[in-house]
């Protein structure tokens, strides 16, 4: 096993945390007698209506997630809430969870770029996560669950010494499995105990940011 590997192996561990329509013709019928002599005009007949083409609707490709036969496709990604965008309390707790969807989405994909656009290279938890999340998917490998979810998220709404916001998080994770490229599971780590965590956010330049995310002690 490379280095590579290992590296990748010893940082998941830590941070385990989408009528035709038919016109028929219409015949025309004579009734009553004629008039000797007089030549019958010739029948006409009414205008065919063109059917209106009917649009083809664009197929949406289905999303399917991760499993042993492979990596996830049609992924959705997280829009951002027109909440999250205010400096608000209701804005802040709506972008926490925004985050974690993030979260979710780099497992599946291997892209991290929306998360990393609003995270701090400080936050260590974060960068060993977004690691793992880029390395298993390197070279054909790719990860199974490790889907997060934030049943509690809550905040004063108050600005610490610090200069950051803090949002009380709970977070539950499910199993992780990782495999590699020939489809061979590597290694598959069981349910992390659910978590309490509390995220250090500031709001600049009209949004949010992550300066760090850190476990809730005690």
């Amino acid at each position: 096993m490379t280095s590579r590997t290992s590296s990748l192996a010893r940082s998941r561990r830590v941070c385990a945390v989408l009528v035709a329509l038919s016109v028929l013709p219409v015949a025309a019928c004579t009734g009553g007698g004629s008039t000797p002599g007089a030549t019958a005009a010739p029948a006409t007949s009414s205008p065919t209506a063109t059917p209106t083409p009917t649009a083809t609707p664009t197929p949406t490709a289905s999303y399917k997630p991760a499993d042993a036969s492979g990596r996830a496709q049609n992924v959705p990604v997280p829009v951002l809430p027109e909440a999250a965008k205010a400096e608000t309390k209701e804005g802040l707790e709506a972008f926490a969870r925004y985050w974690f969807q993030l979260l979710n989405y780099g497992y599946e994909t291997g892209d991290v770029s929306r998360l990393v656009a609003i995270t701090s290279p400080s936050c260590r938890a974060c960068d060993r996560a977004t690691t793992v999340m880029t390395g298993w998917h390197e070279a054909g490998r790719w990860i199974v669950g490790g889907k997060t979810k934030t049943p509690s998220v809550s905040t004063s709404f108050i600005i610490a010494p610090d200069g950051n916001y803090q949002v009380a998080i709970q977070v539950s994770q499910s199993p992780l499995s990782y495999y590699n490229a020939d489809g061979t599971l590597h290694q598959a780590d069981p349910k992390p105990e659910d978590t309490g965590n509390l995220m250090l956010a500031v709001f600049r330049d009209g949004a949010w940011y992550v300066n760090n995310i850190q476990p809730i002690v005690g």
